[in-house]
């Protein structure tokens, strides 16, 4: 019998590090197999908030606000592409000119959750950020995203111009980050186990396995 496995994964569309950690959950679970029956629930994070409408090149950002280098962010994309080759994942740093505000994505993806597509957009934003370059915070990227996994393009239209679904994101934004969530990818298996960063895939079997082994 399978054991019932409830994973949020809280996360943001401009996260290289949160694109690594679920392409090494993925891989985690595929190695675990029908010995699990898993329930995933992407969560939103906002790793800046405050971006305006039209993004920030992406260097100066980083500069501003880590103070690193130009030389540390290179070592930093070899670092984030390597890792996410191991995953299949590919990472076309090049392409990644700006960051963005991705709170329109983020009410997307709760829509996407209720109608049962939630982790095929959240893996085609990934896709469309870090490989292709496109913004996420535009309206017509999100829709055209949206029809690519098998979503309505339409009513997707009609969330993106509404508004609605903002103060649900907001919400599970606040809840997680009064619960001591700070930083992303935060994974957190059945509401009380947290694995943190993105991990290599055998750090999340073996957790996941340890949790199913005293279920």
């Amino acid at each position: 019998m399978a054991t019932p496995i409830k994973i949020d994964f809280v996360s943001d569309v401009s996260c290289p590090w949160c694109a690594i950690g679920l392409g090494s959950l993925n891989t985690a679970l595929a190695a675990i197999g029908p010995d699990a029956e898993v329930s995933i629930h992407f969560q939103p994070f906002e790793l800046n908030a405050n971006m305006p409408p039209e993004g920030q090149d992406i260097t100066e950002h980083l500069s501003e606000k880590y103070g690193s280098s130009a030389e540390q962010q290179q070592q930093a994309r070899e670092m984030i592409r390597a890792r996410g080759a191991e995953v299949g994942f590919e990472f076309a740093m090049d392409k990644r000119g700006r960051i963005y505000n991705t709170f329109d994505a983020h009410r997307l993806l709760h829509w996407a959750g209720l109608q049962g597509k939630q982790k095929e957009l959240k893996q085609a934003l990934f896709k469309a950020y870090f490989t292709q370059g496109l913004d996420p915070s535009a309206h017509e990227v999100l829709i055209y995203l949206a029809g690519e996994v098998g979503l309505d393009k339409d009513a997707a239209r009609q969330v993106l111009h509404s508004g609605e679904y903002g103060p649900e994101v907001r919400e599970a934004e606040q809840f997680f980050q009064r619960h001591g969530i700070n930083s992303v990818p935060a994974v957190i298996i059945n509401e009380r186990h947290l694995i943190s960063g993105g991990q290599p895939a055998e750090v999340f079997e073996r957790a996941l396995r340890e949790i199913m082994s005293k279920a």
